[in-house]
């Protein structure tokens, strides 16, 4: 029984275990298979890693008072997080990964850093 390269269908020589003929061909294969099949999971990506450098640059310390303004000049996109903390007083943070942010009166953010 001949056996062929999944990827370029080349004729397989070697082990008999053997699935690609170059691992050139194995990394294509496995890249065409994570491949983001949409692009709505590699835009929200994207914006998720944007955000979290934006909070990341702005708050040098653990925590950070930055007004609305500031954030939107920087490109901070409001509405993607990956959780949420609500306090028992009812205060909701949002957190893209260890970065997070409180909304606070007269257009002010909170910034913090979770100890992960």
């Amino acid at each position: 029984m001949e056996r062929t390269c999944p990827e370029c269908g080349d004729k397989l020589i070697g082990r008999a275990d053997k699935k690609f003929c170059s691992d050139a061909c194995r990394n294509a294969h496995n890249n065409a298979l994570n491949k983001d099949a949409k692009n709505l999971i590699r835009t929200t990506n994207n914006r998720l890693r944007k955000n979290h450098r934006i909070l990341e640059n702005l708050n040098t310390k653990d925590k950070t008072k930055v007004t609305k303004t500031t954030l939107l000049k920087h490109g901070f996109l409001f509405g993607y997080c990956t959780g949420t903390y609500t306090t028992k007083a009812g205060s909701t943070y949002y957190y893209l990964y260890d970065q997070g942010y409180l909304a606070l009166d007269n257009d002010f953010y909170l910034l913090v850093k979770r100890e992960l």
